[in-house]
């Protein structure tokens, strides 16, 4: 409260002060065109003229300060003053000498005709230099106050994101602490030159020895029209220094399309992945679900969640979330209402083991579409909880099918996994048996049954990058179970989208893949964490190998040789070819699997190795 009372005293004082000079500084360029009409002589001016300035001080002083405040010239912060800020001038001080020259041949108190015009020249100077004047000096008094503090920056392209960076740390209004030593870009012709007295110091390739000539603390990089491949690569030379990143987000990631300095972030290690982010343009074909009831399971979870984000964009009738963790249910149900009112969102809690609620469910809300991301994920809890994953994964899956196909929906999709492909452990065998329930339902029901694989998802519960960082937070070890586990990696927007598409292009029976670029070691992601938490590998954080867990691979397929692959209109989305098997064969074999699972006896292993061939347990 006292330091709310101390700022507004300030700025009183500021304006009070800024409207002293204007009334010294606009009967100051009227006297002034008068002296250099009479050749710079007062003694030459008429006495005429000069009765007629002397007793059109007050309401000329008042009228113009009237209009000088309709154009916000005292609104406005003269620290940041710009090129808007001159155009305000130059318009209010046009608009007042028009004012000036109708009130004083309305009221006889005439000047000599090229006064009029010299006063607008001489206001718009004094008025323009009095407010830059008081940048400057702002400026200087900020850059001494802060001199003792200041950090070295380089920034990382030349553009106008640069320049826009560039202003708004010599405004001292963001990083006022920072000093921009230099600035990096490829474009040959612009190396050599100079944005805003800064100097262009090189390419990439000289990031490292500017680093160490100019003492470089932190980098900017600066590029937001870049690939992510680009990107990637920048990042790469830019995390072998000792420097502290930060990025500029992508253009199609900035509010409104515009940047805005608030929106530069640190470098997160999502950034040195390299892949190209999946374009799906869902505004073309998400029609699907206007209007729909739409229902998605394990709606509480990180990809069930944000399927529901972005469902309700699409103007669904009614969307059911349904999880058995009420917590999580809750929290998305309450957003989503915020978010989009218009839309009937209802949190039911419930297992997809359970049929009789299922029956409950789909026969009070009848759903169109459902959304199948319910499921046990994590490999080792899988593998010495053999009978939860069958439990859980198929039955489940063979429970929400069978509701699907008695209640008519239009289409189910089933959220897989890569492990689902040659599978060495129980989650991957279990969603294989997933995948293969919606083949045999799609050929025997009206309903379009399809599947959606992708690899490890970012951010995910139980992902390892979250796990890495909390890892750091506590002081380390960081734990790798193998120096050679490899993995593929996507964004839980580009999964969600992906699972969108799927549900749009469905015809029945596919298994939607993504074409996830090239596979990242898991190694290198803790390593490079580890540089960009400003930490020494080695030094401040240790990295521990602590064996392959039970049913982990040193690396995962995304699709099994006997599919092939067909092209689809998104050239990264592809559609693997639905496996043949016997249907029949597999529906008795599901049924004694589903009766070993809950009778605990015996391993249930070799039940799954009956239904998939390609399931090698290690």
């Amino acid at each position: 409260m006292e330091q709310t009372k101390k700022d507004n005293m300030q700025l009183l004082v500021r304006r009070v002060f800024l409207l002293i000079t204007d009334i010294l500084l606009i009967n100051g360029a009227v006297f002034l065109s008068l002296i250099m009409r009479f050749d710079i002589a007062i003694s030459q001016i008429p006495t005429e003229y000069m009765d007629a300035f002397l007793i059109n001080v007050i309401p000329h002083t008042v009228i113009t300060l009237m209009i000088f405040w309709m154009f916000g010239m005292y609104q406005s912060l003269w620290q940041y003053a710009s090129i808007t800020e001159v155009y305000k001038i130059v318009q209010a001080s046009v608009v007042a000498e028009v004012v000036h020259i109708s009130f004083t041949f309305f009221v006889d108190w005439r000047l000599p005709r090229s006064c009029y015009f010299m006063t607008a020249v001489f206001m718009i100077m004094a008025l323009g230099a009095s407010r830059f004047m008081y940048r400057m000096v702002r400026g200087a008094m900020n850059s001494r106050v802060h001199t003792k503090d200041k950090y070295n920056l380089m920034i990382v392209g030349a553009g106008n994101t640069t320049d826009v960076i560039l202003r708004e740390i010599q405004d001292a209004r963001y990083m006022e602490n920072a000093k921009v030593t230099c600035i990096i870009d490829d474009d040959p012709s612009k190396i050599g030159k100079s944005i805003r007295g800064v100097k262009v110091a090189g390419d990439r390739n000289c990031i490292k020895a500017m680093v160490r000539k100019y003492d470089v603390d932190e980098i900017i990089i600066a590029i937001p029209s870049a690939s992510n491949v680009e990107k990637s690569k920048i990042i790469s030379i830019c995390k072998d220094t000792d420097c502290s990143l930060k990025i500029v987000p992508a253009v199609h990631q900035m509010m409104n399309g515009e940047f805005n300095v608030n929106e530069i972030r640190n470098v997160d290690v999502e950034d040195l992945l390299g892949r190209e982010p999946v374009q799906v343009n869902l505004d073309t074909i998400m029609g699907y679900v206007k209007g729909k009831t739409i229902m998605v399971t394990g709606g509480g979870g990180s990809i069930g969640s944000e399927l529901c984000r972005q469902l309700v964009a699409y103007e669904p009738e009614r969307l059911i979330i349904f999880d058995i963790y009420e917590n999580s249910a809750y929290e998305i149900e309450q957003e989503l209402r915020i978010k989009k009112p218009q839309t009937e969102v209802i949190a039911l809690i419930g297992s997809v083991r359970n049929m009789s609620r299922l029956e409950d469910v789909f026969a009070q809300y009848k759903p169109d579409i459902v959304y199948h991301a319910a499921a046990h994920k994590h490999v080792p809890l899988m593998e010495t909880s053999p009978n939860e994953a069958v439990k859980n994964n198929v039955c489940g899956t063979w429970n929400v099918a069978r509701m699907a196909d008695k209640y008519s929906c239009e289409k189910m999709v089933l959220i897989s996994t890569d492990k689902a492909v040659n599978p060495v452990n129980m989650m991957g065998a279990t969603k294989r048996i997933c995948e293969m329930i919606i083949q045999t339902y799609n050929e025997k029901s009206k309903t379009e049954f399809v599947a959606v694989r992708f690899g490890n998802v970012l951010g995910s519960n139980g992902s390892v990058i979250p796990l890495f960082k909390k890892q750091i937070q506590a002081g380390g070890p960081i734990t790798v179970t193998h120096p050679d586990v490899i993995r593929y990696f996507m964004t839980i927007p580009e999964a969600v989208s992906l699972v969108l598409e799927a549900g749009a292009y469905a015809k029945g029976g596919e298994i939607f893949i993504l074409d996830m670029g090239q596979p990242v070691k898991i190694d290198d992601l803790a390593k490079n964490l580890i540089r960009l938490s400003g930490l020494t590998l080695g030094v401040d954080m240790e990295i521990e190998y602590t064996g392959l867990r039970p049913g982990e691979k040193l690396y995962e397929e995304l699709l099994m040789e006997e599919e092939g692959l067909q092209d689809t209109d998104n050239k990264l989305i592809h559609i693997g070819k639905p496996m043949e098997f016997d249907k029949e064969e597999f529906l008795i074999k599901l049924e004694n699997l589903e009766k070993v699972a809950y009778e605990e006896n015996g391993d249930i292993r070799d039940y799954v190795k009956q239904i998939v061939t390609t399931y090698k347990p290690e």
